[in-house]
């Protein structure tokens, strides 16, 4: 990883109606790495995107993507990013071939390089099947899949990615992850990625930032992340007639939705496991994850629930 590619000092984004998406936000991209921000839906990812990548101009505060100031220098800017957005669509009557060969003559691409680099594309993301079809009669998925090929083709710099997997099956969603390794590690591209699958982050993140109400609430590796939480395992139980406070007496608890976990260290797991075979209890003992940092960091479970027992104790 080099320098930074992007840096953001005391982000403000304010909506009509006094709606706050982002407040003070201040964060560091370093350069050729894989940079998740994670945060439940209206956190200010999507706003924080828009302002970095010059689609939305900030209220207050200050954003430079590659050295550029991206209110001033926004034209440069876009010359050196490429983008996925979420709402993205690709032109129903264009093909995947058209929709990736005409995007690389507007970014300054030969006619032959564009068509060279077109099929390269396709062929890595597995499009080539389709590169004549005209995208009403390609799947959601396929569609969603032209994009990424779109913004993938020009090697850009910097690379957002704003949920980019959505609508994605299983098998494709692996292929992109690769593909998106591969632009780091080989090309020292930048990728700014946002997702809801947790998986995709601790997959493909060298950085992760977690941000709650427009305020950054952690940030770090992986594994400094999972490490914050401050607990080694988790015993999640399901089912009903669970005891919080007998399960309190071990570690921290959080009701996620039809689950409760229990966040404590290796030993005391164990035995709580042990309890729970004993009377009845349906549990899992496991590692803790990349979601399960989210949700502490947070302060609170991934959706909105009603009652308020849907909070972390």
């Amino acid at each position: 990883m080099g320098c930074a590619a992007l840096i953001s000092k005391d982000l403000v984004k304010v909506y009509r109606g006094g709606v706050v998406a982002l407040d003070g936000l201040s964060v560091e991209v370093p350069g050729g790495c894989v940079f998740s921000l994670l945060g439940r839906n209206g956190a200010g990812k999507t706003t924080f995107i828009k302002i970095a990548s010059t689609q939305l101009l900030p209220t207050s505060g200050y954003v430079e993507v590659l050295g550029f100031d991206v209110v001033e220098e926004a034209r440069e800017v876009r010359r050196r990013i490429a983008l996925v957005p979420q709402e993205g669509r690709p032109a129903y009557l264009n093909t995947p071939y058209e929709h990736v060969f005409h995007y690389l003559l507007t970014r300054g691409y030969s006619i032959f390089d564009a068509k060279r680099r077109t099929w390269e594309i396709l062929q890595e993301l597995e499009l080539t099947e389709y590169a004549h079809r005209t995208c009403s009669q390609l799947s959601g998925g396929l569609r969603q899949r032209t994009l990424v090929a779109m913004a993938l083709a020009p090697e850009s710099e910097l690379l957002f990615l704003d949920e980019p997997s959505i609508g994605l099956d299983a098998v494709t969603r692996i292929k992109i992850w690769q593909t998106i390794r591969s632009i780091t590690k080989e090309n020292g591209q930048t990728v700014i990625l946002t997702t809801h699958y947790m998986e995709e982050a601790e997959a493909l993140s060298d950085i992760v930032a977690i941000i709650e109400n427009g305020h950054l609430m952690n940030v770090g590796t992986v594994d400094a992340i999972k490490k914050s939480l401050g607990y080694g395992v988790c015993v999640e139980f399901s089912g009903e007639g669970l005891e919080l406070d007998k399960l309190k007496e071990y570690g921290r608890v959080v009701v996620v939705g039809g689950s409760v976990r229990v966040f404590t260290e290796e030993r005391l797991g164990r035995e709580l496991l042990e309890w729970a075979l004993e009377n009845g209890k349906r549990a899992v003992l496991r590692l803790v994850n990349l979601e399960d940092a989210f949700i502490a960091s947070v302060g609170k479970v991934i959706e909105e629930y009603e009652r308020r027992s849907e909070e972390i104790w």
